[in-house]
C-alpha cells in the first residue's frame, strides 16, 4: 500500500503543475490585457502601463512563470488588485466555511443515498424500490439553487427554526451549526439523488453473483451478505461518484454561498470576477485546482483499501 501509495502521490505532481501552467497562461497569453479589464475601457495609457509594472506583466512570460510557481512555494498569493490587501488573509478567513460545506455536503450525500440505494436494490420492484426510484429522480431533477430557496422559506421563514444568512462564528459551535445545516442539506440533498441511483445499479450487478449466492448458502445472516460480500463489491462505482461529487460540490458551493449570503471561496470569486480583480481570482483557481487533485488522489488511494487488487 506505502508503495502504491507513492506512485499515485507522484502522478499527481504533473497534473498539478500542468492545471497551474493553463491558469498562468489563460490570463496572459488570450486576447486582453489584464491590466486594462481591472481599469477600465477609460482609464489612460499610463495608469494603465503602471499596474502592468506593479502585476508584472511587464516581464518576459518564462521569468513571470517562474517568479509565480516562485510565490506559491512561498505560500504568497500576491495582493488583491482592488483592496490592496494580501488575498491569503482572505483565503483563510473563508476556506474554512467552503471545507466545512463541502465535508457536510459529501456526509450528508454518501450516508442518506448509499443506504437508500442499497435497500432499494435489495427490494427491487416493490414499492420500496419505486419509492426510493421517484425519490432520487425528484432530487436530480431540481436545482441546488432553486433547493436552497425551498429549505430557507420553510425552516427560516415558516418554522423559524434556522437563520437564513450568514455563516455564523467558528468560536460559538452552536451558532455556527445553525448556521451551516440549511446549506449542507442544499448540497447533501442533491448529491444523495445520485449516490443512490448508482448504489442501485451498482447493488443489482452483484446481487446475482455466484459469491453472494454462496454466502447466503452457508447460512450467514441477510445483513451480513449485503454488507459485507454485496456492498463491498460495488464500492469502486460509489467511491467513484463520490469524488466526482465532490469535486462538483465545490462548484455547486459557488451558488449556495450566494443564496445562503455565506461566506467562502466561491463568493469571494464571484467577487473577484465582479470587480475585476485577477490577482484573487488567479489565487482562487489555484486553490481550487490544489482541492480537485488532492480529491482525485484520495479517490485513487481509497481504490486501493477497497479493492486490494488496484493496487496491483
Amino acid at each position: 500500500m506505502l508503495r502504491y501509495t507513492a506512485q499515485r502521490l507522484l502522478s499527481s505532481i504533473p497534473v498539478f503543475l500542468a492545471v497551474l501552467t493553463i491558469i498562468f497562461l489563460v490570463v496572459r497569453v488570450l486576447p486582453g490585457d489584464p491590466a486594462q479589464a481591472a481599469l477600465g475601457d477609460y482609464a489612460t495609457k499610463e495608469a494603465v502601463d503602471a499596474l502592468r509594472i506593479r502585476m508584472g506583466l511587464d516581464k518576459p512570460l518564462p521569468i513571470q512563470y517562474l517568479e509565480f510557481l516562485g510565490s506559491l512555494l512561498q505560500g504568497d498569493l500576491g495582493k488583491s488588485m482592488t483592496r490592496g490587501s494580501p488575498v491569503i488573509d482572505e483565503v483563510r478567513h473563508v476556506l474554512p466555511y467552503s471545507i466545512e460545506l463541502t465535508i457536510l455536503g459529501i456526509l450528508i450525500g454518501t450516508i442518506l443515498g448509499v443506504p437508500l440505494g442499497s435497500y432499494a436494490a435489495v427490494k427491487r420492484n416493490r414499492l420500496a424500490d419505486y419509492v426510493s426510484r421517484v425519490i432520487s429522480l425528484a432530487g436530480l431533477s431540481v436545482p441546488a439553487f432553486y433547493l436552497g430557496i425551498l429549505l430557507i422559506l420553510l425552516f427560516a421563514v415558516q418554522l423559524r427554526w434556522l437563520p437564513a444568512v450568514g455563516g455564523g462564528t467558528f468560536n460559538d459551535v452552536g451558532d455556527n451549526a445553525s448556521h451551516v445545516i440549511l446549506p449542507a442539506l442544499t448540497l447533501g440533498l442533491v448529491m444523495t439523488a445520485s449516490v443512490a441511483r448508482l448504489t442501485r445499479s451498482a447493488m443489482l450487478n452483484v446481487l446475482d453473483q455466484d459469491y453472494v449466492r454462496t454466502a447466503r448458502g452457508k447460512g450467514l445472516a441477510e445483513k451480513l451478505v449485503i454488507i459485507n460480500h454485496a456492498l463491498r463489491s460495488a464500492l469502486i462505482p460509489i467511491v467513484s461518484l463520490t469524488g466526482i461529487w465532490a469535486i462538483s460540490l465545490i462548484g455547486d458551493s459557488v451558488t449556495t454561498e450566494v443564496i445562503y449570503a455565506r461566506p467562502g471561496l466561491g463568493k469571494t470569486m464571484v467577487g473577484a470576477i465582479l470587480q475585476r480583480d485577477y490577482t484573487t481570482l488567479q489565487s482562487i483557481m489555484v486553490i481550487y485546482t490544489a482541492f480537485v487533485v488532492l480529491i482525485n488522489l484520495t479517490v485513487d488511494l481509497v481504490y486501493g483499501l477497497v479493492d486490494p487488487r488496484v493496487r496491483h
